[in-house]
């Protein structure tokens, strides 16, 4: 009771900046539709309060939401009370012991909720999935779609919607079943196109059902895009990217929060290490080795990022003991999983907490055998958020304590923490990336956690810790770098196209 008055008293009207009134027409005028917004623009309560008009004109009356697991726990149900105006919506996370009892009673009609989050993951369970293997290999998705009808959801939404952009995921074929029986589809997202315009598809399908961009994914490539001079890849034909941006224009909006918002500026600090003789001679060798099959083509696409993940390992200052790492490392077998190389990107890593004298830190870490040596560094019990580090519905017991002075360092995974880890930006202003990632959607979201509205500082510092003459190079300045000028290309053109809404 105490804690439900005392949320009663913190919780304020909502009073929608212009963008976000302009955001919320372009979603109550469009049944399909997709925002891809910067963090920190406000799309959960965008999204909220569209939803709440359409239920008020009786239009829409139960929605289903689906996030990333952090983003249901820590977003959602804290945006409802955040807001007296979303008091009335009742939210309900279909996960953990008890969601077997909430769908019943969905299903029974009791104490039937407004929205139902649910993440990914959880879908196969939500639509009684049944998966069979055909003769080509593909696996076949069923889902139980009459129960699922009895649910009474009419409206979808996807947080995060680049989850679905690849075709041939479980998740996407699951979902697909059902995208008929939902009035209103809508999809959120401030990455679209990490990887390239590709990632498109998927996603487009979820919301418009092929309207945009096609029935089939591979229409889609043949009309767009021509095979890669490796293989193993595609590459847009000339123009491409403009007729892509065209039809992409009347199903999303593009909204930049350095647009809206009075953002701090983004400073990357590049910090370089040298690999010690020994493992330099092991990383030469994998990278020699990978180079050499890449030439002769005589390595796949898998097999290739394979041995791209040693090299970055190697990089990092660990790897996992595989046969033929034992090989190299002139040992027959070993107890454990992984051997730890080198401390050179961890040495740095205290240094540059000591020179921070307590500022917070966020460090982006990602094997294994980083987080090994870092609780070896640091202590065994520092505050981790993603991997082996902790519940989801933990995390805000850290955001709290950041928030209070009380973390010089949080370490976080990307994949755990790129999305639905909001309120960040309060107290610090440093980012670190102890381990870089390829993925520009993973990279961007997660220096968004500090680099949003409400920072008090003019700056955010972006560190990276880069192995000199190793594939971490690569990765910082071909492709992510690269991936932000194609991703950027995508969204000033959506902004070009949408000028004439009003």
């Amino acid at each position: 009771m105490a804690l439900k008055l005392l949320s009663e008293l913190l919780s304020v009207p909502w009073k929608p900046h212009n963008y976000q009134k302009k955001a919320m027409k372009f979603l109550l005028e469009h049944a399909c539709a997709a925002l891809f917004l910067d963090p920190g623009l406000g799309k959960t309560s965008i999204t909220l309060g569209a939803f709440k008009v359409l239920r008020k004109k009786g239009v829409a009356s139960r929605a289903l939401l689906v996030a990333p697991l952090r983003v249901c726990y820590s977003v959602w149900p804290r945006e409802t009370q955040k807001w007296t105006d979303f008091k009335d919506i009742k939210v309900k996370i279909l996960h953990g012991k008890n969601k077997n009892d909430l769908l019943q009673e969905l299903l029974d009609e009791e104490d039937v909720a407004d929205v139902y989050v649910i993440n990914p993951e959880g879908l196969e369970w939500l639509l009684d999935v049944t998966k069979t293997k055909g003769r080509t290999g593909k696996t076949k998705v069923e889902v139980n779609l009459a129960r699922f009808k009895k649910l009474g959801f009419d409206t979808l939404i996807i947080d995060e919607l680049s989850k679905f952009k690849h075709t041939t995921s479980n998740r996407f074929k699951a979902l697909k079943c059902i995208l008929h029986t939902f009035s209103r589809r809508w999809g959120l997202t401030g990455s679209p196109a990490p990887n390239g315009l590709m990632d498109l598809f998927g996603q487009c399908f979820i919301l418009d059902q092929g309207n945009a961009l096609g029935q089939y994914i591979t229409h889609y490539r043949s009309k767009y895009f021509l095979p890669s001079y490796d293989g193993f890849g595609w590459i847009l034909q000339e123009g491409a990217d403009q007729l892509i941006y065209k039809r992409l224009a009347p199903l999303a909006l593009r909204m930049a929060a350095e647009d809206y918002l009075d953002m701090p500026a983004l400073v990357t600090n590049d910090i370089f290490v040298d690999l010690p003789d020994s493992v330099r001679e092991l990383y030469d060798h994998l990278e020699d080795d990978l180079i050499a099959k890449l030439d002769e083509r005589t390595i796949t696409a898998a097999t290739a990022a394979v041995a791209s993940v040693k090299c970055r390992q190697v990089a990092n200052g660990g790897i996992y003991l595989e046969p033929d790492i034992l090989k190299l490392l002139k040992k027959q077998k070993s107890d454990r999983e992984w051997v730890n190389l080198h401390d050179a990107k961890t040495d740095v890593l205290e240094e540059l907490i000591e020179e921070l004298q307590g500022s917070p830190l966020l460090v982006a870490y990602d094997f294994a055998h980083d987080l090994d040596r870092l609780k070896a560094r640091f202590g065994k019990d520092i505050p981790i958020i993603g991997g082996r580090g902790g519940k989801a519905s933990d995390t805000g017991k850290l955001i709290d304590k950041w928030n209070a002075g009380d973390l010089p360092y949080l370490f976080a995974h990307p994949q755990s923490a790129a999305h639905g880890l909001d309120g960040l930006q309060f107290v610090g202003n440093h980012v670190c990336w102890h381990s870089l990632t390829w993925d520009y959607e993973l990279y961007d979201q997660f220096i968004r956690r500090v680099l949003r509205q409400g920072s008090k500082s003019k700056r955010v510092f972006n560190h990276r810790i880069i192995a000199r003459d190793t594939v971490d190079e690569r990765i910082a300045f071909d492709s992510l770098g690269g991936k932000k000028k194609g991703q950027q290309a995508l969204f000033e053109a959506l902004k070009k196209l949408g000028r004439g809404r009003k």
